[in-house]
């Protein structure tokens, strides 16, 4: 199993965060999708935000979060704005 911090775009305030929540490698990280992910961090970290949802995507295709597309970004935003609700 690979650590999380092999991924791009997860350091290792990410990575605590995510094995608080039951992920610790990058492969469960994959498997859970950045919305899962997204979703268990939200509840247990109510102040994460948007950005760190575009990193655990990024992770997740393996690219900069910079480098999703607008519409990823979209569908993303969307999401996040969703579980404000």
């Amino acid at each position: 199993m690979a650590e999380l911090t092999s991924m791009i775009n997860i350091g290792k305030e990410m990575e605590k965060k995510l094995i608080s929540i039951g992920i610790s490698s990058s492969e469960e990280l994959v498997q859970a999708g950045a919305k899962g992910a997204f979703l268990k961090l939200k509840e247990r970290y109510p102040q994460v935000c948007l950005v760190h949802l575009y990193a655990l995507e990024g992770a997740v295709q393996n690219m900069e979060f910079n480098s999703l597309t607008a519409e990823k970004k979209k569908e993303l935003k969307e999401f996040s704005d969703f579980l404000k609700r």
